[in-house]
């Protein structure tokens, strides 16, 4: 009996070893093939430098639909088709004037519109303005102390946190509910600090929100560099009654028809469980988008392209999702679920990258304990890699509204320390995305989806 138990332990051990051994090999050819076969560098470098910015609604986005399709279209794949989406079309107009007057002296700033903003009155408007840190600050002002002035907020992103996107969320609320905010006050305009932690020129637009706001409350939303930040608030201190002159043109036109694109490999085994990986095809207008969310599509299109270069076929349906409207809506997002309800499909895996080209560095993860624990076990298949970080938390904006019986979410982490410097603005362009960190980026998420696709999730 003794014999028997051993024997089995040695042949459960030997079998594990087999399937270790297997798996390293299987990632091994993964690197290879994205290190030195890949297509995600030159599919980004069309997107950006031939297609540009692809702001939903845009002519860019619908360039960028039939191009990405058409680059699928050359995989082999079983499946490429669009999936239709209504979605927002927002115009900035002319490029934004904004400057400070004391007497007879202008300065300017370098502002930008804010994405879904109103416009100015067409001359432009002119008030003094009251600087604030935060929405509390403002509302413990009151309207008799807003009420016909401009509010500039001015709080910065927390240099304390290590981790960035913890330093943009304790601050973002200020683009994105400022104006709604300061407009019930009687403001006539906002202006924000840019979401970034270097100081530097640059204007960072990104959406901000009405909500419910009546008309007449929607007051302009502009954002201002850091260092025009630091400029003005200095200005302010000496001199507290100069106005300030804000105008820009923006409009909000009818809701436009757009598309996701997908792809897809049907399921060798299981055809009716469906992994996604994908990232918004949409970006906003002031530079080509090749951070945020370039990279994260011809990442995800690389996945697939991994997987037939090394004669991989997954058991379970993979498809890629290049979803639209991200940046100002989610609508892309929010239509794949729709459609996913309507044909009773089964996600059981959805993996995004929406956090720049940037070298990875491990993985958010959305599940419960035990699927949370089963990839945290892979660690030391990754290690040799330099994948370390196995973390629970966000997934991704688009697969957030994906919902299954049981799902599992997953989003790529690479390194964010300089992610900022580029999100939202006009220098997040192609010659800031790093070839070589963009494919390591496209290996580690394939090589994910080979685990997950192998050993499926605990249900």
């Amino acid at each position: 009996m003794k014999k028997s138990i051993v024997l089995a332990a040695l042949f459960i051990g030997g079998l594990t070893t087999f399937a270790q051994t297997k798996d390293e090999q299987t990632l091994k050819e993964i690197y290879k093939s994205s290190l030195t076969n890949a297509k995600c560098y030159p599919w980004l470098e069309h997107l950006s430098n031939t297609i540009g910015s692809r702001l939903s609604g845009s002519a860019g986005a619908d360039k960028a639909v039939l191009y990405a399709k058409a680059q699928l279209e050359t995989l082999g794949l079983d499946k490429v088709y669009l999936q239709e989406v209504m979605v927002p079309k927002w115009v900035r107009g002319e490029k934004e004037i904004g400057y400070l007057q004391t007497g007879n002296q202008k300065v300017i700033f370098p502002i930008c519109a804010l994405g879904g903003s109103v416009a100015t009155p067409k001359t432009g408007l002119k008030a003094t303005v009251i600087e604030v840190k935060s929405l509390e600050e403002l509302a413990a002002l009151g309207e008799a102390n807003v009420k016909g002035k401009i509010v500039f907020f001015n709080r910065p992103m927390n240099p304390e946190f290590v981790e960035t996107f913890k330093a943009y969320s304790s601050c973002v609320d200020q683009r994105s509910s400022g104006a709604k905010e300061a407009g019930k006050l009687g403001a006539l305009a906002v202006i924000v600090r840019s979401m970034n932690l270097r100081l530097d020129d640059f204007p960072h637009t990104g959406a901000t929100n009405y909500g419910d706001s009546v008309e007449e409350q929607r007051i302009p939303a502009a954002a201002i560099s850091t260092n025009g930040a630091e400029l003005l608030s200095k200005s302010l201190q000496a001199n507290p009654n100069a106005s300030f002159y804000l105008k820009q043109s923006c409009q909000t036109f009818d809701d436009v028809l757009s598309y996701n694109v997908v792809g897809e490999m049907t399921g060798t085994e299981y055809p009716e469980q469906i992994m996604v990986v994908g990232g918004h095809l949409d970006s906003w207008d002031l530079g080509d988008g090749s951070h945020d969310d370039g990279a994260g599509c011809v990442q995800s299109m690389e996945v697939l392209n991994i997987f037939k270069n090394i004669g991989y076929k997954p058991k379970n349906t993979l498809r890629v999702v290049l979803f639209m409207n991200e940046e100002n809506g989610v609508r892309g997002g929010k239509e794949y679920e729709d459609q996913s309800n309507k044909n009773k499909e089964n996600h059981i895996f959805a993996l995004e990258s929406d956090s720049g080209g940037f070298s990875p560095r491990g993985f958010s993860i959305d599940a419960d304990e035990a699927n949370f624990n089963k990839i945290s076990s892979w660690v030391t298949l990754f290690e040799p890699y330099l994948i370390h970080k196995f973390v629970k938390g966000h997934s991704g904006v688009d697969i957030g509204p994906l919902k299954s019986k049981q799902i599992v979410k997953v989003g790529l982490q690479p390194d964010s320390q300089r992610y900022f410097d580029y999100h939202h603005a006009a220098n997040d362009t192609f010659d800031a995305v790093n070839k070589r960190e963009l494919e390591l980026g496209a290996a580690a998420m394939a090589s994910l989806l080979y685990l997950i696709d192998q050993n499926g999730i605990q249900k």
